[in-house]
């Protein structure tokens, strides 16, 4: 008789697990619960460790291959609405937070600087020093606005030489260094339900369930500019492609639903693809590109979460920001979704880079940890959909535009196309 494996509990649901623990034992137990706080964080520790050079070699790896083989219209196209989509997005987030406050109620003592002092500075002052003098020590200070600039030029360059070289050794070795980084973090987010674990209970252990009871309004928020993104977006797509917008919701039923059961861009890639062509009348050859183009770069749901998650951290720990580090917060935002991370709960790593950045204390964090899975399905969502959108306003772009597959007119198999 074959003996059946034990099936692996998914890392998700040990940190869904790990999270709904924490708040009861946290409660039960009080302040106790303080004396594991240093457990969640050391780990936090092992992820800030790991941070800056993920991001310089994510956003450098990223642009040298753009650079590369990225000409071309369909690839001015894709870009110019992935950035578009990705700002309104932004700001669609940044103004629910001033308006819902979803950090308002919500009171975490600081116990820690995450950062460095922000020090208040002029606008010019500011952009200034954006632009590193020495680039190690910035990364040893973990200045990453600073090395994020620094990885874009050397991203610019490191893509042109592989052009005219056509030598990508530069280019490899950085994915190859991403890759490394990337397994770090997977080793470390292995630790993710201890960690998440001594967090939250420490917090919910300190403050009680007043913690966490408000962490609706943060989805509320999330839901909210969801809502605001399809009403928007969809419609005006419609327009600029002169088709029923009503037709959409239908359409988008089978990817939206996987989108939200997995909160995963990648799961949902295959499907999305085919949909656009055989369901929105994109033409394969644009699916092809824009697709797992999208599916990295276009984070409209995610850009959202981010900037309220900015927002949450600031308001719920008492700390003002000035309107430039508001600013940077939100091009931070932007430019983190330009290389999603894709490993298993890789938004606490995203969080913690904010929280790193902006000085904001990693208290805060965890909280938001707790109700993660339930942001992630708001974020995937929206980052599904409005991939679909570029890739019909691209195919509009370049003539492509099939809009007798969208009204039903014509039937087309993704498989059987060339």
């Amino acid at each position: 008789m074959e003996v059946e494996k034990r099936k692996k509990i998914p890392l998700t649901t040990q940190m869904i697990i790990a999270s709904v623990s924490a708040i009861v034992i946290g409660a039960i137990v009080g302040p106790w619960m303080g004396n594991i706080n240093f457990i969640g964080t050391i780990w936090i520790r092992l992820i800030q460790m790991s941070i800056v050079i993920l991001v310089m070699t994510s956003v450098a790896g990223a642009i040298a291959s753009i650079e590369g083989t990225g000409a071309g219209k369909m690839s001015f196209h894709t870009f110019k609405y992935i950035i578009t989509f990705t700002l309104i997005s932004a700001f669609i987030g940044l103004g629910l937070a001033y308006l819902i406050k979803p950090g308002a109620g919500v009171n975490i003592e600081s116990v820690t600087n995450a950062g460095a002092e922000v020090v208040s500075a002029s606008f010019i002052d500011t952009l200034v020093n954006f632009v590193p003098t020495n680039i190690f020590q910035a990364m040893s200070e973990g200045a990453t606005v600073q090395t994020i600039v620094f990885s874009i030029v050397f991203g610019m360059a490191a893509g042109t030489y592989a052009r005219i070289s056509k030598r990508d050794h530069v280019t490899l070795l950085l994915k190859d260094v991403n890759g490394v980084i990337m397994e770090v973090i997977g080793i470390v987010m292995k630790l993710a339900p201890i960690g998440i674990f001594a967090l939250l209970a420490s917090v919910v252990g300190s403050t009680g369930l007043d913690v966490i009871l408000p962490m609706v309004k943060f989805l509320l928020a999330l839901l909210v500019a969801d809502i605001i993104m399809f009403l928007l977006y969809f419609p005006v797509t419609a327009l600029r492609l002169g088709v029923n917008p009503l037709k959409m919701p239908k359409k988008f039923a089978k990817m939206s639903i996987m989108a939200l059961t997995t909160t995963s861009s990648a799961v949902v890639l295959p499907t999305k693809m085919e949909d656009s062509v055989e369901k929105f009348g994109v033409s394969k050859r644009v699916s092809d590109f824009t697709g797992p183009i999208t599916m990295t770069m276009n984070s409209s749901g995610a850009v959202a979460c981010y900037v309220l998650a900015i927002m949450f951290m600031a308001q719920s720990t008492g700390t003002v920001l000035s309107g430039i580090e508001i600013f940077t917060g939100v091009m931070l935002a932007v430019m983190m979704t330009m290389g999603t991370i894709v490993v298993p709960g890789g938004s606490v790593v995203v969080y913690t880079f904010f929280a790193t950045s902006l000085g904001l204390p990693t208290e805060a964090v965890a909280i938001l940890i707790g109700i993660d899975w339930f942001a992630g399905a708001l974020r995937t969502i929206m980052n599904v959909d409005i991939d679909v959108l570029i890739g019909m306003l691209v195919s509009k772009d370049l003539g492509e535009f099939d809009s007798a597959v969208y009204n039903d007119e014509k039937t087309v198999v993704f498989s059987e196309l060339e």
